[in-house]
């Protein structure tokens, strides 16, 4: 059965090239750029490296439109990072057929899904893997191999995603920054099921607005996309380990004139006794401040998290306040801010993070981001970072 899914995805995938020779609707767009991330302090651990980490990226895309009712899109990623041979690589991020009838829509390939309505952290978010070795922010994720079904009416979307192969977290190489003391092994991941990588999850998830509400529902039963670390049998490699679950979430989203509520929660069952989590939050904007047309946005979040650190992968969202300012120009070169902060209010410890971009140009946009670890003794993950504050700066064009 494995086999025969496998091979019927591989077809279905290569089948999309064929669908663009002498078309007449296909578009090709896409971005390329360069990277510095500047690290000013040596790193904390012997075999890591000291000072730029540079890398080159190129991400095109494909997209066309074969008739009114079946489009395709082909989106690849590639990397170099000249100090981090984990970080270098080449991903599909997307590749599918999407076939749109009146009131349904059948999509075949691989895609992103995202879910979710909070900014500190993204909860409910389980469809894609992230991409851990990109960004530690955990806004970048792997394609996912999916048969999507869509069923809109008056009453609500119905979505049902059957994941026939799953993909296992990026982490930095020994040499990277931002890892752990001690590195993962990801050659010798683990998994709870005998079908390892080719188990077939499944996923559904129904959304709808009713006056200022938005409504999102949805429910997991697969492999979960977050290990388990557990040390190896000479204590010297943390590795990873996929548990089976099911998992309930519910994200939902309040609006009335300048203020939003935000709420997205879980239960989640299979990594020890079932734990429920959840994040609330308030955001409010203030509309052409200092009479210009720049807006202010202002977010308070409470992150909470009931899972069991040694039965369940470990956290450190478990007790925190986010405390968030978002500054948008609304000018030409969309010009844009967002700064936050997450505190632990048990053990004192959280991190400060900025992101910056502006366009430069009809084609090119340049982004800057700063990561500051505020650590505390009692937290392992703030601790093995508490030497890699970094800030980033990004160039890219578009074409």
């Amino acid at each position: 059965m494995q086999n025969i899914v496998k091979t019927g995805f591989v077809r279905a995938v290569l089948s999309l090239g064929y669908l663009y020779s002498g078309c007449a609707h296909a578009e090709f767009s896409g971005q390329h750029g360069i990277e510095f991330r500047v690290f000013p302090e040596n790193a904390q651990y012997d075999d890591q490296f000291n000072g730029i980490q540079s890398s080159v990226y190129f991400e095109p895309e494909w997209r066309n439109s074969i008739d009114d009712n079946l489009q395709t899109v082909i989106i690849p990623h590639m990397r170099l990072d000249a100090r981090d041979s984990e970080r270098t690589n080449v991903d599909l991020r997307e590749a599918y057929g999407l076939y749109i009838a009146d009131n349904w829509e059948l999509l075949v390939g691989m895609n992103r899904v995202f879910w979710g309505v909070t900014e500190s952290r993204h909860l409910i978010n389980i469809i894609n893997q992230v991409d851990a070795v990109d960004n530690i922010d955990e806004e970048d994720f792997l394609g996912q191999w999916m048969l999507n079904l869509t069923w809109q009416h008056d009453i609500g979307r119905f979505d049902i995603f059957f994941l026939p192969h799953f993909r296992e977290r990026t982490f930095s190489g020994d040499q990277g920054r931002l890892r752990a003391a001690l590195p993962i092994d990801i050659s010798a991941a683990g998994y709870q099921h005998d079908d390892e990588q080719w188990h077939h999850d499944w996923a559904m998830r129904y959304s709808h607005y009713i006056g200022d509400w938005d409504i999102g529902l949805s429910v997991f039963t697969g492999t979960s996309r977050e290990p388990r670390l557990v040390l190896n049998s000479a204590a010297t490699q943390w590795i990873p380990y996929y548990d089976q679950i099911e998992q309930l979430g519910i994200d939902l989203q309040y609006t009335r004139d300048a203020w939003l509520l935000k709420f997205e929660g879980l239960s989640r069952a299979g990594q020890g006794h079932t734990f429920l989590a959840s994040v609330v939050g308030l955001e409010y904007t203030l509309f052409q401040v200092f009479e210009s047309n720049a807006d202010i946005g202002l977010l308070i979040e409470y992150l909470y998290d009931g899972r069991d650190p040694y039965e369940a992968p470990a956290t450190t969202l478990n007790n925190d306040v986010f405390l968030g300012l978002r500054y948008s120009l609304n000018d030409m070169q969309d010009t844009a801010i967002l700064g936050g902060f997450t505190r632990d209010l048990e053990n004192e410890s959280g991190g400060f993070r900025v992101e910056a971009e502006r366009r430069l140009g009809d084609s090119m946009r340049i982004e800057l981001e700063g990561q500051l670890f505020v650590y505390s003794s009692h937290d392992a993950f703030t601790t093995s970072f508490k030497q890699d504050n970094h800030f980033t700066v990004r160039l890219s064009q578009f074409f």
